[in-house]
């Protein structure tokens, strides 16, 4: 099996490929969703990350803008993500697999989940208008792109996004 990143700064479209990705039958793994869950199914966490932090769990935006408290915080969390891809991805049968991430190619203890790296960029103007989020985040975010085995443009219409991915699926698919 191979298992491809998808990654991308935010508002590229990423979440769009990977919801394209599994309207085709294809298992993708949605690292902030399921960190959403982690939350809740994990006993004691939420009190571990507000004791860590010293912010209650509705606070926890905070660390989109302080640096110590988002490291204290990936401390705690990225240990259980990980954990999960792997235990998610052995559970699988297939030849492709994709787990959709914005942080995964800039962390380190992520490398050893994903064999390739789809990245999916767009130009700041096109993420700005589907996500105003982009402006107090873009910041935080950097992309290796020596490091994508491919690159796909979103820059046009979900039209051609979706043909982008099809030509994608196409080369790796076989």
């Amino acid at each position: 099996m191979t298992v491809w990143l998808v990654t991308g700064a935010i508002g590229s479209g990423k979440s769009e490929v990977c919801r394209y990705l599994a309207s085709k039958g294809l298992p993708v793994y949605d690292c902030d969703s399921r960190t959403k869950m982690l939350y809740d199914i994990v006993p004691g966490l939420k009190c571990r990350i507000e004791e860590a932090l010293g912010v209650t769990f509705e606070e926890l935006p905070v660390i989109f803008g302080d640096a110590a408290k988002r490291a204290r915080l990936e401390s705690i969390v990225y240990p259980y993500v990980l954990e999960d891809i792997r235990t998610w991805i052995g559970s699988l049968d297939g030849r492709l697999a994709f787990v959709e991430s914005a942080i995964a190619m800039s962390k380190p203890m992520f490398d050893s989940i994903y064999d390739k790296v789809l990245l999916v960029r767009a130009d700041y103007g096109s993420r700005l208008a589907r996500n105003p989020k982009v402006k107090d985040r873009d910041a935080l975010q950097s992309f290796d792109e020596s490091r994508a085995d491919m690159i796909i443009d979103n820059n046009a219409s979900l039209e051609q996004l979706h043909c982008e991915v099809d030509n994608f699926l196409r080369k790796y698919e076989n």
